[in-house]
Protein backbone atom coordinates (compact mmCIF):
# COMPACT_ATOMS: atom_id res chain seq x y z
CA UNK A 1 0.00 0.00 0.00
CA UNK A 2 1.21 3.51 -0.86
CA UNK A 3 2.54 5.75 1.87
CA UNK A 4 -0.17 8.07 3.13
CA UNK A 5 0.02 11.56 1.66
CA UNK A 6 -0.69 14.39 4.10
CA UNK A 7 -2.00 17.82 3.16
CA UNK A 8 -1.19 20.52 5.68
CA UNK A 9 -3.77 23.25 5.24
CA UNK A 10 -3.04 26.88 4.57
CA UNK A 11 -3.57 28.54 7.96
CA UNK A 12 -5.24 31.95 8.18
CA UNK A 13 -5.13 33.89 11.43
CA UNK A 14 -8.47 35.17 12.69
CA UNK A 15 -7.15 38.74 12.96
CA UNK A 16 -6.19 38.71 9.26
CA UNK A 17 -9.58 37.21 8.34
CA UNK A 18 -11.32 40.09 10.10
CA UNK A 19 -8.98 42.67 8.61
CA UNK A 20 -9.44 41.44 5.05
CA UNK A 21 -13.20 41.05 5.36
CA UNK A 22 -13.65 44.54 6.83
CA UNK A 23 -11.50 46.23 4.19
CA UNK A 24 -10.05 48.50 6.87
CA UNK A 25 -6.49 47.55 5.96
CA UNK A 26 -6.64 49.22 2.53
CA UNK A 27 -6.78 52.83 3.74
CA UNK A 28 -3.95 54.10 5.90
CA UNK A 29 -1.87 50.91 5.85
CA UNK A 30 1.74 50.95 4.76
CA UNK A 31 2.83 49.56 1.42
CA UNK A 32 4.39 46.60 3.21
CA UNK A 33 1.13 45.81 5.04
CA UNK A 34 -0.91 46.12 1.85
CA UNK A 35 1.43 43.69 0.10
CA UNK A 36 1.14 41.28 3.03
CA UNK A 37 -2.67 41.37 2.90
CA UNK A 38 -2.65 40.95 -0.87
CA UNK A 39 -0.45 37.86 -0.48
CA UNK A 40 -2.84 36.42 2.12
CA UNK A 41 -5.82 36.99 -0.18
CA UNK A 42 -3.97 35.28 -3.03
CA UNK A 43 -3.15 32.31 -0.76
CA UNK A 44 -6.80 32.03 0.27
CA UNK A 45 -8.01 31.88 -3.32
CA UNK A 46 -5.29 29.37 -4.25
CA UNK A 47 -6.25 27.12 -1.33
CA UNK A 48 -9.96 27.23 -2.18
CA UNK A 49 -9.60 27.36 -5.96
CA UNK A 50 -9.34 24.69 -8.69
CA UNK A 51 -5.63 24.03 -8.08
CA UNK A 52 -5.87 23.87 -4.29
CA UNK A 53 -7.31 21.32 -1.84
CA UNK A 54 -10.61 23.21 -1.52
CA UNK A 55 -10.22 23.93 2.19
CA UNK A 56 -8.15 25.95 4.66
CA UNK A 57 -7.87 26.42 8.41
CA UNK A 58 -8.35 29.42 10.68
CA UNK A 59 -6.47 29.84 13.94
CA UNK A 60 -6.24 32.44 16.69
CA UNK A 61 -9.78 32.42 18.09
CA UNK A 62 -9.57 33.03 21.81
CA UNK A 63 -12.97 31.52 22.62
CA UNK A 64 -12.10 28.22 20.91
CA UNK A 65 -9.93 27.08 23.79
CA UNK A 66 -12.98 27.29 26.08
CA UNK A 67 -15.92 26.36 23.87
CA UNK A 68 -14.49 23.41 21.89
CA UNK A 69 -13.37 21.18 24.82
CA UNK A 70 -16.61 21.94 26.68
CA UNK A 71 -18.90 20.96 23.80
CA UNK A 72 -17.24 18.14 21.87
CA UNK A 73 -17.03 15.53 24.68
CA UNK A 74 -20.81 15.81 25.08
CA UNK A 75 -21.29 14.24 21.62
CA UNK A 76 -20.21 10.83 22.88
CA UNK A 77 -22.15 11.15 26.13
CA UNK A 78 -25.34 11.97 24.22
CA UNK A 79 -24.77 9.10 21.77
CA UNK A 80 -24.54 6.54 24.59
CA UNK A 81 -27.27 8.06 26.75
CA UNK A 82 -30.49 6.24 27.60
CA UNK A 83 -33.00 7.23 24.86
CA UNK A 84 -35.59 8.57 27.32
CA UNK A 85 -32.94 10.60 29.12
CA UNK A 86 -31.64 11.90 25.79
CA UNK A 87 -35.13 13.03 24.76
CA UNK A 88 -35.36 15.08 27.93
CA UNK A 89 -32.00 16.72 27.17
CA UNK A 90 -33.10 17.39 23.59
CA UNK A 91 -36.26 19.12 24.77
CA UNK A 92 -34.47 21.23 27.34
CA UNK A 93 -31.81 22.49 24.90
CA UNK A 94 -33.88 22.58 21.68
CA UNK A 95 -31.81 19.88 19.99
CA UNK A 96 -32.79 17.17 17.53
CA UNK A 97 -31.12 14.51 15.42
CA UNK A 98 -31.03 14.16 11.64
CA UNK A 99 -29.90 10.51 11.75
CA UNK A 100 -31.64 7.49 13.23
CA UNK A 101 -30.46 6.80 16.77
CA UNK A 102 -32.24 3.44 17.01
CA UNK A 103 -29.67 1.36 15.13
CA UNK A 104 -26.92 0.21 17.57
CA UNK A 105 -24.63 -0.55 14.62
CA UNK A 106 -24.64 3.04 13.38
CA UNK A 107 -21.28 4.65 12.61
CA UNK A 108 -22.36 8.17 13.49
CA UNK A 109 -24.62 9.95 15.98
CA UNK A 110 -25.52 13.53 15.14
CA UNK A 111 -27.25 16.21 17.24
CA UNK A 112 -28.53 19.21 15.35
CA UNK A 113 -29.90 22.71 15.79
CA UNK A 114 -30.76 25.53 13.38
CA UNK A 115 -29.08 28.85 14.21
CA UNK A 116 -30.10 32.28 12.91
CA UNK A 117 -27.56 34.75 11.55
CA UNK A 118 -29.20 37.73 13.22
CA UNK A 119 -28.86 36.05 16.62
CA UNK A 120 -25.22 35.30 15.83
CA UNK A 121 -24.47 38.96 15.12
CA UNK A 122 -26.00 39.98 18.44
CA UNK A 123 -24.05 37.25 20.24
CA UNK A 124 -20.64 38.09 18.79
CA UNK A 125 -21.15 41.79 19.43
CA UNK A 126 -22.14 41.36 23.06
CA UNK A 127 -19.50 38.68 23.93
CA UNK A 128 -21.94 36.68 26.02
CA UNK A 129 -19.58 33.72 26.33
CA UNK A 130 -18.20 34.77 29.69
CA UNK A 131 -20.40 32.26 31.54
CA UNK A 132 -19.90 29.38 29.12
CA UNK A 133 -18.09 26.43 30.65
CA UNK A 134 -19.22 26.58 34.26
CA UNK A 135 -20.05 28.75 37.25
CA UNK A 136 -18.56 32.20 37.79
CA UNK A 137 -16.57 33.09 40.89
CA UNK A 138 -19.57 34.88 42.38
CA UNK A 139 -21.71 31.79 41.82
CA UNK A 140 -19.17 29.66 43.66
CA UNK A 141 -19.39 31.97 46.67
CA UNK A 142 -23.04 31.01 47.13
CA UNK A 143 -23.18 27.43 45.88
CA UNK A 144 -21.53 24.24 47.04
CA UNK A 145 -19.88 23.27 43.74
CA UNK A 146 -19.47 19.59 44.60
CA UNK A 147 -23.17 19.26 45.44
CA UNK A 148 -24.16 21.20 42.32
CA UNK A 149 -22.20 18.85 40.11
CA UNK A 150 -24.15 15.93 41.54
CA UNK A 151 -27.44 17.40 40.36
CA UNK A 152 -29.18 15.54 37.48
CA UNK A 153 -27.97 16.65 34.04
CA UNK A 154 -25.37 19.02 35.50
CA UNK A 155 -22.85 18.11 32.78
CA UNK A 156 -25.40 19.17 30.14
CA UNK A 157 -26.15 22.46 31.94
CA UNK A 158 -24.48 24.62 29.27
CA UNK A 159 -25.05 22.32 26.28
CA UNK A 160 -27.47 24.57 24.40
CA UNK A 161 -25.62 27.80 25.14
CA UNK A 162 -22.21 26.37 24.23
CA UNK A 163 -23.64 24.87 21.03
CA UNK A 164 -25.02 28.26 20.01
CA UNK A 165 -21.98 30.28 21.02
CA UNK A 166 -19.52 28.09 19.14
CA UNK A 167 -21.94 27.86 16.21
CA UNK A 168 -22.28 31.64 15.95
CA UNK A 169 -18.51 32.00 16.04
CA UNK A 170 -18.15 29.52 13.15
CA UNK A 171 -20.93 31.21 11.17
CA UNK A 172 -19.03 34.49 11.44
CA UNK A 173 -15.93 32.78 10.03
CA UNK A 174 -17.91 31.58 7.02
CA UNK A 175 -19.49 34.97 6.32
CA UNK A 176 -16.13 36.76 6.59
CA UNK A 177 -14.50 34.27 4.23
CA UNK A 178 -17.39 34.59 1.77
CA UNK A 179 -16.91 38.38 1.74
CA UNK A 180 -13.19 38.00 1.03
CA UNK A 181 -13.86 35.55 -1.81
CA UNK A 182 -16.54 37.83 -3.25
CA UNK A 183 -14.08 40.72 -3.44
CA UNK A 184 -11.51 38.52 -5.15
CA UNK A 185 -14.06 37.15 -7.63
CA UNK A 186 -16.17 40.29 -8.05
CA UNK A 187 -19.69 40.84 -6.69
CA UNK A 188 -21.42 39.79 -3.47
CA UNK A 189 -22.94 36.47 -4.50
CA UNK A 190 -21.50 34.24 -1.79
CA UNK A 191 -22.08 36.48 1.23
CA UNK A 192 -25.57 37.48 0.15
CA UNK A 193 -26.55 33.87 -0.48
CA UNK A 194 -25.63 33.04 3.12
CA UNK A 195 -27.35 36.00 4.74
CA UNK A 196 -30.50 35.53 2.64
CA UNK A 197 -30.83 31.98 3.97
CA UNK A 198 -31.11 33.46 7.50
CA UNK A 199 -30.17 30.17 9.15
CA UNK A 200 -27.38 27.59 9.26
CA UNK A 201 -27.45 24.05 10.63
CA UNK A 202 -25.10 23.04 13.42
CA UNK A 203 -24.31 19.39 14.04
CA UNK A 204 -22.49 17.94 17.04
CA UNK A 205 -21.16 14.61 15.74
CA UNK A 206 -19.89 11.49 17.45
CA UNK A 207 -18.08 8.91 15.29
CA UNK A 208 -18.52 5.59 17.07
CA UNK A 209 -15.80 3.23 18.15
CA UNK A 210 -16.46 -0.50 17.89
CA UNK A 211 -16.76 -0.60 21.66
CA UNK A 212 -19.40 2.14 21.60
CA UNK A 213 -21.56 -0.15 19.47
CA UNK A 214 -21.06 -2.99 21.97
CA UNK A 215 -22.34 -0.69 24.71
CA UNK A 216 -25.39 0.31 22.67
CA UNK A 217 -26.25 -3.28 21.87
CA UNK A 218 -25.91 -4.32 25.49
CA UNK A 219 -28.04 -1.40 26.67
CA UNK A 220 -30.67 -2.24 24.07
CA UNK A 221 -30.68 -5.87 25.15
CA UNK A 222 -31.26 -4.89 28.77
CA UNK A 223 -34.07 -2.48 27.87
CA UNK A 224 -35.68 -5.10 25.67
CA UNK A 225 -35.49 -7.69 28.47
CA UNK A 226 -37.13 -5.29 30.94
CA UNK A 227 -39.96 -4.47 28.55
CA UNK A 228 -40.60 -8.14 27.89
CA UNK A 229 -41.01 -8.78 31.61
CA UNK A 230 -43.57 -5.99 31.89
CA UNK A 231 -45.47 -7.26 28.89
CA UNK A 232 -45.40 -10.80 30.28
CA UNK A 233 -47.10 -9.68 33.48
CA UNK A 234 -49.85 -7.86 31.56
CA UNK A 235 -50.47 -10.17 28.67
CA UNK A 236 -48.37 -13.22 27.77
CA UNK A 237 -49.95 -13.64 24.37
CA UNK A 238 -49.34 -10.03 23.43
CA UNK A 239 -45.74 -10.40 24.56
CA UNK A 240 -45.18 -13.39 22.25
CA UNK A 241 -46.59 -11.52 19.25
CA UNK A 242 -44.53 -8.44 20.09
CA UNK A 243 -41.36 -10.51 20.38
CA UNK A 244 -41.99 -12.03 16.97
CA UNK A 245 -42.41 -8.59 15.37
CA UNK A 246 -39.27 -7.32 17.08
CA UNK A 247 -37.30 -10.28 15.74
CA UNK A 248 -38.51 -9.61 12.20
CA UNK A 249 -37.57 -5.94 12.49
CA UNK A 250 -34.15 -6.84 13.87
CA UNK A 251 -33.53 -9.09 10.87
CA UNK A 252 -34.62 -6.28 8.54
CA UNK A 253 -32.30 -3.81 10.29
CA UNK A 254 -29.41 -6.26 9.96
CA UNK A 255 -30.05 -6.69 6.25
CA UNK A 256 -30.29 -2.94 5.72
CA UNK A 257 -27.04 -2.40 7.56
CA UNK A 258 -25.23 -4.91 5.39
CA UNK A 259 -26.38 -3.33 2.14
CA UNK A 260 -23.88 -0.65 1.15
CA UNK A 261 -20.17 -0.18 0.65
CA UNK A 262 -17.72 -3.00 1.04
CA UNK A 263 -14.08 -3.63 0.37
CA UNK A 264 -12.38 -0.40 -0.53
CA UNK A 265 -15.02 1.73 1.25
CA UNK A 266 -15.62 -0.44 4.31
CA UNK A 267 -13.10 1.31 6.58
CA UNK A 268 -14.88 4.67 6.57
CA UNK A 269 -16.81 6.42 9.31
CA UNK A 270 -18.39 8.60 6.63
CA UNK A 271 -18.56 7.77 2.95
CA UNK A 272 -17.21 9.83 0.06
CA UNK A 273 -19.38 12.84 -0.83
CA UNK A 274 -19.52 16.54 -1.60
CA UNK A 275 -21.27 18.94 0.75
CA UNK A 276 -23.81 20.82 -1.33
CA UNK A 277 -23.92 24.09 0.63
CA UNK A 278 -21.61 27.10 0.34
CA UNK A 279 -19.11 26.46 3.16
CA UNK A 280 -18.77 23.77 5.80
CA UNK A 281 -17.02 24.97 8.95
CA UNK A 282 -15.57 22.27 11.23
CA UNK A 283 -13.71 22.20 14.51
CA UNK A 284 -10.46 20.31 14.69
CA UNK A 285 -11.67 16.95 16.09
CA UNK A 286 -11.22 15.49 19.55
CA UNK A 287 -10.43 11.78 20.04
CA UNK A 288 -11.33 9.52 22.95
CA UNK A 289 -10.02 6.10 23.89
CA UNK A 290 -12.53 3.94 25.74
CA UNK A 291 -12.02 0.78 27.77
CA UNK A 292 -14.65 -1.73 28.81
CA UNK A 293 -14.71 -4.33 31.54
CA UNK A 294 -17.04 -7.36 31.71
CA UNK A 295 -19.74 -7.14 34.37
CA UNK A 296 -20.47 -10.84 34.15
CA UNK A 297 -18.06 -13.07 32.25
CA UNK A 298 -20.61 -15.86 31.83
CA UNK A 299 -23.20 -13.57 30.23
CA UNK A 300 -20.54 -11.50 28.43
CA UNK A 301 -22.08 -8.20 29.50
CA UNK A 302 -19.98 -5.13 29.05
CA UNK A 303 -19.95 -1.80 30.82
CA UNK A 304 -18.03 1.37 30.17
CA UNK A 305 -15.20 1.64 32.69
CA UNK A 306 -13.43 4.78 31.54
CA UNK A 307 -12.78 7.04 28.62
CA UNK A 308 -10.07 9.62 28.15
CA UNK A 309 -9.17 12.24 25.62
CA UNK A 310 -6.12 11.40 23.55
CA UNK A 311 -4.19 12.91 20.66
CA UNK A 312 -4.83 11.66 17.16
CA UNK A 313 -2.91 8.34 16.80
CA UNK A 314 -1.58 9.41 13.42
CA UNK A 315 -1.33 13.15 14.07
CA UNK A 316 -3.98 14.06 11.52
CA UNK A 317 -7.77 14.57 11.50
CA UNK A 318 -8.85 11.38 9.65
CA UNK A 319 -10.65 13.71 7.23
CA UNK A 320 -9.64 12.57 3.74
CA UNK A 321 -9.98 14.56 0.54
CA UNK A 322 -9.66 13.54 -3.08
CA UNK A 323 -7.26 15.71 -5.06
CA UNK A 324 -8.44 15.70 -8.70
CA UNK A 325 -5.27 17.45 -9.84
CA UNK A 326 -3.17 14.46 -8.79
CA UNK A 327 -5.81 11.74 -8.75
CA UNK A 328 -4.72 11.06 -5.20
CA UNK A 329 -6.38 10.67 -1.81
CA UNK A 330 -4.83 12.92 0.82
CA UNK A 331 -5.23 13.05 4.60
CA UNK A 332 -5.95 16.44 6.15
CA UNK A 333 -3.77 17.72 8.97
CA UNK A 334 -4.64 20.85 10.95
CA UNK A 335 -3.37 22.51 14.11
CA UNK A 336 -5.18 21.88 17.42
CA UNK A 337 -8.06 24.24 18.20
CA UNK A 338 -8.16 25.53 14.61
CA UNK A 339 -11.26 25.59 12.43
CA UNK A 340 -11.42 23.99 8.99
CA UNK A 341 -13.50 25.60 6.24
CA UNK A 342 -14.18 23.56 3.12
CA UNK A 343 -15.92 24.54 -0.09
CA UNK A 344 -19.35 23.13 -0.94
CA UNK A 345 -20.91 22.67 -4.35
CA UNK A 346 -23.07 25.80 -4.07
CA UNK A 347 -19.94 27.94 -3.70
CA UNK A 348 -18.42 26.11 -6.67
CA UNK A 349 -21.50 26.92 -8.77
CA UNK A 350 -21.99 30.53 -7.59
CA UNK A 351 -18.30 31.35 -8.14
CA UNK A 352 -18.42 29.89 -11.66
CA UNK A 353 -15.75 27.37 -10.76
CA UNK A 354 -13.33 29.86 -9.18
CA UNK A 355 -13.82 27.93 -5.91
CA UNK A 356 -13.70 24.13 -6.01
CA UNK A 357 -15.96 21.87 -3.97
CA UNK A 358 -14.12 19.37 -1.77
CA UNK A 359 -14.76 15.66 -2.30
CA UNK A 360 -14.14 14.10 1.10
CA UNK A 361 -14.79 11.30 3.58
CA UNK A 362 -13.87 10.43 7.17
CA UNK A 363 -11.65 7.38 7.57
CA UNK A 364 -11.88 4.98 10.50
CA UNK A 365 -8.48 4.00 11.97
CA UNK A 366 -8.18 0.24 11.50
CA UNK A 367 -5.90 -0.47 14.47
CA UNK A 368 -7.81 1.55 17.08
CA UNK A 369 -11.22 -0.06 17.50
CA UNK A 370 -11.76 1.70 20.82
CA UNK A 371 -11.10 5.16 19.35
CA UNK A 372 -14.00 7.56 18.83
CA UNK A 373 -13.95 10.93 17.08
CA UNK A 374 -15.88 14.05 18.10
CA UNK A 375 -16.42 17.18 16.05
CA UNK A 376 -18.78 20.12 15.64
CA UNK A 377 -19.84 21.30 12.18
CA UNK A 378 -21.75 24.28 10.79
CA UNK A 379 -23.31 23.88 7.35
CA UNK A 380 -23.68 27.27 5.65
CA UNK A 381 -25.98 27.15 2.65
CA UNK A 382 -27.97 29.46 0.35
CA UNK A 383 -31.65 30.24 0.79
CA UNK A 384 -33.86 27.42 -0.46
CA UNK A 385 -35.25 29.64 -3.25
CA UNK A 386 -31.79 30.69 -4.49
CA UNK A 387 -31.65 30.07 -8.26
CA UNK A 388 -28.56 28.57 -9.88
CA UNK A 389 -27.32 29.40 -13.36
CA UNK A 390 -24.75 27.22 -15.09
CA UNK A 391 -24.76 28.96 -18.46
CA UNK A 392 -21.23 30.30 -17.88
CA UNK A 393 -20.01 27.51 -15.60
CA UNK A 394 -16.76 25.97 -17.00
CA UNK A 395 -17.60 22.78 -18.85
CA UNK A 396 -14.21 21.22 -18.10
CA UNK A 397 -14.76 21.43 -14.33
CA UNK A 398 -13.98 18.07 -12.71
CA UNK A 399 -17.07 18.07 -10.50
CA UNK A 400 -19.40 18.78 -13.42
CA UNK A 401 -18.24 15.77 -15.40
CA UNK A 402 -17.57 13.60 -12.38
CA UNK A 403 -14.06 12.69 -13.44
CA UNK A 404 -10.56 14.10 -14.02
CA UNK A 405 -7.72 12.92 -16.14
CA UNK A 406 -5.25 13.58 -13.35
CA UNK A 407 -1.49 14.11 -13.58
CA UNK A 408 1.37 11.76 -12.76
CA UNK A 409 2.86 11.91 -9.30
CA UNK A 410 6.45 12.85 -8.50
CA UNK A 411 7.70 9.47 -9.73
CA UNK A 412 5.80 9.87 -13.03
CA UNK A 413 3.24 7.19 -12.32
CA UNK A 414 -0.03 6.78 -10.47
CA UNK A 415 0.11 4.44 -7.49
CA UNK A 416 -1.96 1.37 -8.26
CA UNK A 417 -3.90 1.52 -4.99
CA UNK A 418 -4.82 5.18 -5.50
CA UNK A 419 -5.77 4.52 -9.12
CA UNK A 420 -8.15 1.78 -8.04
CA UNK A 421 -9.64 3.98 -5.33
CA UNK A 422 -10.08 6.82 -7.84
CA UNK A 423 -12.10 4.53 -10.11
CA UNK A 424 -14.27 3.38 -7.21
CA UNK A 425 -14.94 6.94 -6.03
CA UNK A 426 -16.04 8.06 -9.48
CA UNK A 427 -18.41 5.11 -9.68
CA UNK A 428 -20.30 6.13 -6.54
CA UNK A 429 -20.29 9.93 -6.83
CA UNK A 430 -23.06 11.19 -9.15
CA UNK A 431 -21.55 13.96 -11.32
CA UNK A 432 -22.88 17.48 -10.95
CA UNK A 433 -24.18 17.45 -14.53
CA UNK A 434 -26.73 14.77 -13.53
CA UNK A 435 -27.89 16.64 -10.42
CA UNK A 436 -27.94 20.27 -11.53
CA UNK A 437 -29.98 21.86 -14.30
CA UNK A 438 -29.93 25.50 -15.30
CA UNK A 439 -32.52 27.51 -13.35
CA UNK A 440 -32.80 25.01 -10.50
CA UNK A 441 -33.37 26.41 -7.02
CA UNK A 442 -31.10 25.33 -4.19
CA UNK A 443 -34.03 23.37 -2.73
CA UNK A 444 -34.44 21.43 -5.99
CA UNK A 445 -30.70 20.88 -6.30
CA UNK A 446 -30.31 19.62 -2.72
CA UNK A 447 -33.32 17.32 -3.13
CA UNK A 448 -31.94 15.83 -6.35
CA UNK A 449 -28.47 15.49 -4.85
CA UNK A 450 -29.78 13.69 -1.76
CA UNK A 451 -31.95 11.46 -3.93
CA UNK A 452 -29.05 10.40 -6.15
CA UNK A 453 -26.64 9.84 -3.26
CA UNK A 454 -29.09 7.66 -1.35
CA UNK A 455 -30.42 6.04 -4.51
CA UNK A 456 -26.87 5.14 -5.49
CA UNK A 457 -26.42 2.65 -2.64
CA UNK A 458 -26.56 4.79 0.46
CA UNK A 459 -23.50 6.97 -0.07
CA UNK A 460 -24.42 9.43 2.66
CA UNK A 461 -26.07 6.98 4.99
CA UNK A 462 -23.19 7.45 7.44
CA UNK A 463 -23.58 11.21 7.62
Amino acid sequence: MAEEEIVELYELHYSDLKLLSSGSGSGSSSTQELERLETIKKNIMEALGPKGPGLLSICGLTNASILRPNLLPLARKLALLNPDHRKRIFKEHNLGSDVSLKNPDRNVSSFAMQLRYEQGLESTQSNVSSRVGGLTDSDQDHVDVDKTRQLPDYEYKNLGNTFKELGFCMMELGVCLARICDRAIGGQELEQSLLESRTAKGRLIHYHSTLDNITLKEAGRKRGFSKKLDNHRRDREHCMKSEQVQTEHANMDTNCHEVGFRGIHSNLWQQWHYDYGVFTVLTDPLFFLSSYLPENKQEEQYALSCDQECPSPSGHTYLQIFDPNKNRVRMVKSSPESFIIQVGESADILSKGKLRATLHCVRRPAKFKNLSRETFVMFLQPAWNKTFSISDYPLDNCNLAGQCSGVPDAENHLVEQDSKLTEEIHKIIPPLSLRLKDGMTFAEFSLETTKQYYGGGGLQSNK
